[in-house]
């Protein structure tokens, strides 16, 4: 499967997604395990049937590994921020990662609110809707706009902070250059499925991507867990880095 189509199985997966979101009326806790809602249940089986219909193996957050032994899994977030779809906030998407041999080779992030679109492809750049996008020239911490997973234990040196509860789509700001940073702290961890499509386009966006212990990001490990740091620039990523480990 080439990059064009891979990037249209994609596509058509988080299309499904939003298609099985929209017939749905209760958006609260599926009674299934902690943190897991009904929007989550949904979507994951829309998503799945897509790409397992394409031949491709998928790792979910929702429903596990599939199929791993195919030359190219899907590493998937249905909903990323599903407390914010419950409650109404309008910052949850769906996160899709084809990683090959390679590593991650095609990504596709939608704003399920909003129907924003953001793409990368390995080598081929970042794009928001079609355009292409880059990230800030942010290189002061003193200076940047940060996004948080979790609590920062004590004060960085940042200008300003955001909490928005998405890690994809948060990862996806730094790209675009609505946030300059972005840091997983304060004992917060994530799977895969929620930074690895954001991570291939904030790197194909020019910005700056790695994890705070200098651990591999890419796993297809359902239990491995990371704290991704993301950051506009060379500069800025060592400074923020430095700043969440001391």
């Amino acid at each position: 499967m080439d990059d064009d189509t891979l990037l249209e199985v994609l596509h058509a997966g988080a299309t499904a997604v939003s298609e099985a979101l929209g017939g749905l009326s209760d958006w609260g806790p599926a009674g299934t395990r902690d943190g897991q809602y009904r929007s989550d249940l949904v979507a994951d089986a829309a998503a799945v049937g897509v790409l397992d219909g394409a031949g491709l193996g998928v790792l979910s957050e929702e429903s596990g590994p599939s199929r791993l032994e195919r030359p190219v899994v899907v590493v998937l977030d249905p909903v990323d921020g599903s407390t914010n779809a419950a409650r109404g906030i309008p910052w949850y998407a769906t996160s899709l990662c084809a990683v090959d041999a390679e590593g991650p080779r095609v990504a596709v992030v939608v704003n399920q609110a909003s129907g924003v679109r953001f793409e990368a492809v390995r080598g081929g750049g970042a794009r928001r809707d079609g355009a292409p996008i880059r990230s800030s020239a942010c290189e002061k911490l003193s200076e940047a706009i940060v996004g948080f997973s979790g609590y920062p234990p004590r004060y960085f040196g940042w200008s300003q902070y955001r909490g928005l509860g998405a890690a994809a789509l948060d990862l996806c700001a730094v790209a675009e250059g609505v946030l300059d940073g972005y840091a997983v702290v304060g004992g917060s961890m994530l799977g895969s499925w929620d930074y690895l499509g954001g991570m291939l386009v904030c790197t194909e966006a020019g910005a700056v991507v790695g994890e705070a212990r200098g651990q591999e990001l890419v796993t297809l490990v359902h239990t491995d867990r990371r704290a991704p740091l993301a950051a506009s620039t060379p500069a800025l990523f060592e400074a923020l880095r430095y700043a969440a480990a001391n």
